[in-house]
This record gives structure tokens, C-alpha cells and sequence, in this order.
């Protein structure tokens, strides 16, 4: 299980109480200022990057970066922050802090729909002046009034956040400042203005929903003993796994003291996009048996691989995809598949089957997985899982 994402659903959680967006791409065109933070967006979501543009040229949407590098995002911006690494949390809670300081804060919205630990505000109020902050993430004081003044005088604001927030070391922390920051001020639910995390991965979300992280079972359920017991159920599993697995960069280490001696890796290169890559790499060479399933016949991480399956690529793939503002969109093929290459859900059915799984992995094509999906998030859902396809279930 990956966990390219697992700060971002864990900050989700905190918020919301569930791993739900609340935005969708529409916001992008009705806003008014849109800030992007920890996202190259040009060059890692260029279709992303093209609709804000668009929505630049169109309306004048005003463009912030908030990034320690000078990317090519950050060239086009109205403002660039160039700020120390691992300080977006001092920006966001100084933000805030000003914001709160200025009587800018939506009290009715705090009031009806948001409960702050008891100290939240004694926290945010002591230390998140605007000097302070400044010297935090070492950026000139004239910079910081700037953003503050234009993100205060544009209620329609979409802030953009991506792997740069949620690989860091304090990643949770960083979502949470930045949707603490929108709840705060009453930016979210409306047109144009929301906290938006535009994942790094192809079906991240998808992934998240159906379980495929080492942090959740399928449907937005965690660890929690009913949720064991009700996907038990559901799937008549008698050997569920009751606790949470390991996360990426605890798996290498894992690999790299010989306590996991076999890894299968699919449709990601960890050799080159995790961190401490060095580290990664070093487990991948002593790991006994390593499994890639992929598109691309050289990688940094097939080196390392004893099996290289070829893996069917996007345009060659049948089934559902869900995007990061959860649309979950059909998915039809426009190129057969080349050689010996195959989708990896066929992939893993015929090694399950293998292994003496058939009955639960008696799986046909795409649909029979798609409409056990959608019947496991309405299974005993009796509302409090927003996460409820049962309305597709049949499709």
C-alpha cells in the first residue's frame, strides 16, 4: 500500500470526519484568486494548470505560489512566497491569525458549523503575528502583507495543494492549517472558493476509497472494531487484517532490515518519488523478491525486480476513475492492448486464484468490481458514511 496521500486523507478525517473533497473543477473557473501551494502545477497537472490559465485570460483570476523553488508555476504567478521549506503552517496559521486579528473571520459560519479545540485560539492568537511570521518562513514582511491583504479582499478563493503538503514531514499538520484557514474564514461549500487537494498519483482517490492505502479499509472505513467486523462481513473474510500496515517509507525501512523479504509494486517508480529515494533504493537491491507491474520497460525500479509484468496503460484500460474532486468518471479504452500486456485488476485475480482464492477473487471483468464497490458503501451505511454509491450499484 502506498501512502502518497495518507497525509492529505488523514487531514481530511481531522476536518471533516471523513476523507471527503469539498470542491469540484468548476470552482476553479468561478474564482477569483487561487493559491497553490507545494504544487509545480505546469509541469505535474498541466491539464490543472491550462484551466487556471484559461481562467486568468477569461476573468482575471489573480494566481499566488507558495513554494520554496522558483518553478515554472511560480514564474507566471501575480506573487510569488518563496518560503523556508516545512513553514506552511506558520503562513497559514499567520494568515489566520490577521485575519481573526482584523474581525475578517466568519463568526456565524464558526458559530453553526465548526467546533475549535479550546485552546485553538489562544494557540493561533500568541505567535503568528505578521513580523513573526515573516521571519518563520524568512520572507520579506512587505511579501506577506501583500498575500495577506489580497487573500483578505477575495472571499472567492480556491487554494490548490499537493504533494509538496503532503509528503512533507508535518503533512497532516500542513493539510489541516490550510482547511482550518477556509473553515475559519466560511471559503468552502460556496462557488469559487474552497480548499482543494489535487492528488500527486493517477486514481489516487480512487485508490482511497476502495482501501488502498496501508492506513484504511475499502470505503472509507478505518480500523475501528465495527468496521473490521462489518467488511468481515461483507466480504465473508474470516482473517481480516485488524490494524492499520505499513506506510511507504516504513515499508522500505521494513524491506531494509529484512522484515518484509517480497514487494509487488504497481504503476509508481518508489526508486525516484518517494523520499530519502536513497534509502529506497537500497531495500529494492536487498529485497529477496521484487515484482513490478508497469508500462515502461526500464525504470529506476525495475532494475531492481527478479518479475516485470506489463501492465495496461490509461488509454488501454476498461473501467472507473475517480478524480480528485471525486467524479467518478467511465473509462473506455481507445487502444488495444500491446503484446502480453494486461490490467492489473486481471493481473492480481489470476495470482489470487492461484494462491487458492477463487471464490473471492472470481472476478470476470471490470463491472463485477465496480458493483461489489458500490454495494460495500452502502453495506449497513445508515448515513454516517458519506460515501454511498448504492444508486450506481446496478451500472
Amino acid at each position: 500500500s502506498s501512502d502518497v496521500c495518507s497525509s492529505d486523507l488523514a487531514g481530511q478525517i481531522r476536518a471533516f470526519g471523513e476523507d471527503v473533497v469539498p470542491a469540484t473543477y468548476d470552482d476553479i473557473d468561478m474564482a477569483d484568486l487561487i493559491v497553490l501551494v507545494g504544487s509545480n502545477t505546469a509541469w505535474c497537472h498541466p491539464i490543472v494548470y491550462q484551466r487556471i490559465m484559461a481562467a486568468r485570460a477569461a476573468c482575471g483570476t489573480k494566481l499566488v505560489v507558495i513554494d520554496p523553488r522558483r518553478t515554472e508555476t511560480a514564474a507566471e504567478a501575480d506573487l510569488h512566497l518563496a518560503i523556508r521549506p516545512g513553514s506552511d503552517v506558520a503562513l497559514m496559521n499567520g494568515l489566520l491569525a490577521w485575519m481573526d486579528a482584523k474581525g475578517l473571520t466568519d463568526a456565524a459560519y464558526l458559530a453553526d458549523h465548526v467546533a475549535a479545540p479550546d485552546d485553538f485560539w489562544g494557540h493561533i492568537r500568541a505567535g503568528h503575528d505578521l513580523w513573526t511570521t515573516a521571519k518563520t518562513c524568512d520572507l520579506p514582511p512587505a511579501s506577506l502583507q501583500q498575500f495577506f491583504e489580497l487573500f483578505a479582499a477575495t472571499p472567492r478563493t480556491v487554494t490548490l495543494f499537493s504533494q509538496g503538503i503532503n509528503q512533507s514531514i508535518r503533512g497532516t499538520d500542513q493539510v489541516n492549517a490550510i482547511l482550518n484557514l477556509h473553515l475559519a474564514t466560511g471559503r468552502i461549500g460556496k462557488p469559487g472558493a474552497a480548499p482543494f487537494s489535487i492528488t500527486g498519483q493517477p486514481n489516487a482517490m480512487g485508490g482511497r476509497e476502495v482501501g488502498g492505502l496501508a492506513s484504511t479499509l475499502a470505503a472509507h472505513m478505518d480500523f475501528a472494531p465495527e468496521n473490521v467486523a462489518r467488511v468481515g462481513r461483507f466480504w465473508a473474510a474470516p482473517a481480516m487484517a485488524t490494524k492499520p500496515g505499513l506506510k511507504a517509507v516504513d515499508l522500505f525501512r521494513a524491506i531494509g532490515e529484512g522484515r518484509v523479504k517480497a514487494l509487488w509494486v504497481m504503476a509508481t517508480n518508489p526508486a525516484v518519488s518517494l523520499p530519502d529515494a536513497g534509502r529506497v533504493r537500497d531495500a529494492l537491491a536487498a529485497c529477496p523478491f521484487v515484482v513490478m507491474s508497469d508500462v515502461i520497460t526500464d525504470t529506476d525500479t525495475g532494475a531492481h525486480a527478479h518479475v516485470r509484468l506489463p501492465a495496461a496503460a490509461w488509454g488501454e484500460k476498461d473501467g472507473t476513475v475517480t478524480n480528485s474532486d471525486r467524479t467518478i468518471s467511465r473509462q473506455r479504452p481507445f487502444m488495444a492492448l500491446p503484446g502480453e500486456a494486461k490490467p492489473d485488476w486481471w493481473i492480481v485475480t489470476q495470482v489470487a486464484r492461484r494462491m487458492g482464492w477463487q471464490g473471492a477473487f472470481a472476478y470476470d471483468r471490470p463491472a463485477d468490481i465496480w458493483r461489489e464497490h458500490a454495494r460495500l458503501t452502502a453495506y449497513q451505511n445508515d448515513g454516517k458514511r458519506l460515501l454511498d454509491l448504492r444508486s450506481h450499484a446496478t451500472i
